[in-house]
């Protein structure tokens, strides 16, 4: 089985970009399931019940999220009714939504969980402890996947091995920026650092680029815009293996956009 996960999806340009290339990707790469970050889906920031829907009618099949999936009001009634959209497990159990999902494949069920680390973190229980607990709760699932949304990452990597052996693959998001260190670990699970972004290049983490450097030279508050240069994705392909349930390989992908919006 093919699973392509996809980097945060940034603004209206991103989730247009992954509208238009994901039905070749999974075509030109056999995927049978996609996981997206959507977190930041949202003109602005966050994710709003319209974001969600466009992806998930656009072949995603999964959305994880993050640190910004409270930004929007209007999604909290979203994520306590659907089951396609989860929100990171080690919130507090008084917030909105689930912190894993399932897909049910037939002949396997794929099981998700969505953590969110402590470093730099907003306040949240420890990621360490939490997964514990919510791979009890897909302990019925073959499959298990899980998003690390994390901002350090020897906190992703320390999540990697921690569950090494235990989940089918790890990988991060967050931080925007793909890792080149997409790998195998010892006990067959695969993992990546970050998975990157899906939204303008030529940009801060989707940001134009003026915006943040004027933020970081004054120190003075800006109201972040989303850059209208040519957008990509970065995602990464595990090939899980059909009698053991891990990772066989592991694989980057990136797609480019050589036209401006």
């Amino acid at each position: 089985m093919n699973i392509l996960v996809l980097g945060d999806i940034v603004g209206e340009a991103g989730c247009e970009f992954v509208r238009e290339n994901l039905p070749l990707i999974k075509k030109q790469n056999n995927i049978d399931i996609c996981i997206a970050n959507g977190e930041n889906s949202a003109e602005g920031n966050g994710i709003t019940p319209h974001s969600a829907d466009y992806l998930l009618s656009s072949g995603i099949d999964f959305i994880t999220t993050g640190n910004h999936v409270f930004r929007r009001g209007e999604v909290y009634s979203y994520l306590d009714e659907t089951d396609r959209v989860i929100r990171p497990y080690n919130l507090h159990s008084s917030t909105p939504g689930s912190g894993v999902g399932k897909i049910d494949m037939g002949r396997v069920k794929i099981g998700i969980i969505n953590l969110m680390g402590k470093a730099f973190m907003n306040s949240s229980d420890n990621p360490f402890d939490a997964v514990d607990k919510a791979l009890e709760e897909i302990k019925d699932c073959k499959i298990k996947i899980v998003d690390f949304h994390a901002e350090a990452t020897g906190e992703k990597r320390a999540m990697g091995f921690y569950l090494d052996g235990r989940v089918s693959a790890v990988f991060g998001t967050h931080t925007h920026i793909q890792t080149a260190d997409c790998t195998i670990l010892p006990k067959r699970t695969g993992y990546i650092t970050d998975v990157g972004m899906c939204g303008p290049d030529d940009s801060v983490l989707g940001v134009e680029s003026e915006i943040i450097i004027k933020y970081l030279k004054t120190g003075m508050p800006q109201r972040f815009k989303t850059s209208t240069n040519p957008c990509f994705i970065n995602g990464c392909i595990f090939e899980i293996d059909d009698t053991n349930y891990m990772t066989k390989s592991v694989r980057t992908v990136k797609v480019q956009s050589l036209k401006s919006r």
